[in-house]
């Protein structure tokens, strides 16, 4: 299990050494981490996760995200990755189900949770030792310092000494509760703050750096906020970059990219269908049509959209309504399934917002229109914002990143170069 054959300067990125550091010596019991993209944090997080297991085997982690159905495809495969880099994978016995990593040796346990199941957290039992590890990854999710001290309550009980880290990437807004939250001065809390220009560059590779200078020429305020974790607004709206125009049909003649996005719904939830152009040069994207309407059966709504596009253009709509896309294909439309994954509504619309523009004509597209000035993150009860997307009023806007999907980049990682030695 000995690590002593690794330096940390080959698998810790520089700024997180004085931290590195202060959780070996116990320093502080509350280490919260922000930072901007590629600053890769939640890699130190989960390689000091495994080394503190190695130095106390008494101690148990319980890993957490806000929403339970991302967890494998993020945190667990951090540990995964840090496991392998310290080359102690081989000593761990990885599940599914239920989410967890056990120690073949020790039996200690590493558990992954999602804090929309309480019940989890409340009846949590560990076989020996106790909790003494705590990861809450993407902390601006959560809903506030409330659900924060009720879930540290429930696990950080029944041991000498603990270790809870955060990390999350500042949201945009000052208000938000995590940024005003940071604000605080808490003598048993560690505050660290980081970006990517401290990374080795190999870590994150030349097209990383490419994306980040090329962000930065285009709209400085976004790359600020994206790569270097900077509080760049004040307000909870989630688009900044839509811009209103009048569309003349000379302009839509040169529309010539074009690309469609589809959203189911009828009796409540409206279906909306959009029409768009993007600029790949500018990095704009423009929407010019719409159907947005209820009790629209398929039948209907296939009739609507053929007389809006050319013959066999491709149409991209939620993949949860096969029945609807199988439907649409019989009425003679070209109509896939977007695909999902855990975070790919967060994934979409930081790519929206990233854009240097989205313009939209709102005479022609009056619904869609609203729907992305209107487009607020969440707030608590106390009218906090919080880091997350409310599911409601948002039709066009899915149609919209449906319709977009294929333009994202890949969904990347961080990933430190593997070390032999």
């Amino acid at each position: 299990m000995s690590t002593t054959r690794i330096r940390m300067s080959d698998i810790i990125a520089k700024p997180f050494w004085k931290v590195h550091q202060d959780v070996k010596k116990h320093g502080h019991t509350y280490y919260v981490l922000g930072g901007g993209r590629g600053s890769t944090k939640s890699s130190y997080i989960s390689i000091e996760i495994c080394m503190l297991l190695i130095q106390h085997p008494e101690c148990n982690a319980v890993i957490l995200r806000k929403v339970g159905n991302t967890l494998r495809n993020s945190v667990y495969q951090q540990m995964e990755w840090a496991m392998d880099v310290l080359h102690i994978s081989h000593l761990w016995k990885k599940k599914v189900n239920p989410l967890e990593m056990v120690h073949k040796q020790t039996g200690q346990k590493i558990i992954f949770l999602g804090v929309d199941d309480k019940s989890k957290l409340k009846s949590l039992k560990m076989p020996h030792g106790y909790v003494g590890i705590v990861w809450q990854e993407e902390l601006d999710q959560f809903s506030g310092m409330e659900e924060i001290r009720n879930v540290n309550q429930s696990l950080l009980r029944g041991g000498p000494v603990f270790w809870c880290f955060s990390s999350y990437n500042p949201p945009k807004s000052r208000d938000n509760w995590v940024n005003a939250e940071m604000l605080n001065d808490e003598t048993d809390r560690l505050f660290h703050h980081s970006d990517y220009r401290s990374v080795p560059y190999d870590w994150l590779g030349p097209q990383f750096f490419e994306d980040a200078e090329k962000l930065k020429a285009r709209n400085e305020t976004a790359y600020r906020h994206e790569y270097l974790g900077e509080i760049t607004g004040t307000g909870g709206g989630v688009f900044e970059n839509v811009q209103e125009q009048t569309f003349t049909d000379d302009d839509l003649n040169q529309f010539d990219r074009r690309r469609y996005g589809l959203d189911f719904g009828f009796a409540i939830d409206p279906l909306a269908f959009v029409c768009m152009h993007y600029d790949r040069k500018h990095e704009r994207l423009y929407i010019f049509d719409e159907i947005y309407q209820q009790k629209l059966v398929n039948a209907a709504a296939a009739r609507k959209i053929q007389a809006k596009i050319t013959e066999g253009s491709v149409i991209r709509a939620d993949s949860a309504e096969p029945k609807s896309i199988r439907e649409m294909r019989d009425y003679g439309l070209n109509v896939y399934g977007a695909r999902k994954f855990p975070d790919s509504v967060d994934y979409g619309i930081k790519w929206l917002q990233s854009l240097d523009a989205i313009v939209i004509d709102k005479r022609r597209c009056p619904h869609t229109y609203k729907e992305f000035v209107s487009y607020e993150y969440e707030q608590t009860k106390d009218g906090e914002y919080i880091s997350a997307y409310p599911d409601k009023n948002n039709h066009a806007i899915d149609a919209v990143r449906y319709g977009c999907e294929d333009l994202m980049p890949a969904h990347g990682r961080v990933i430190v170069k593997r070390v032999e030695y």
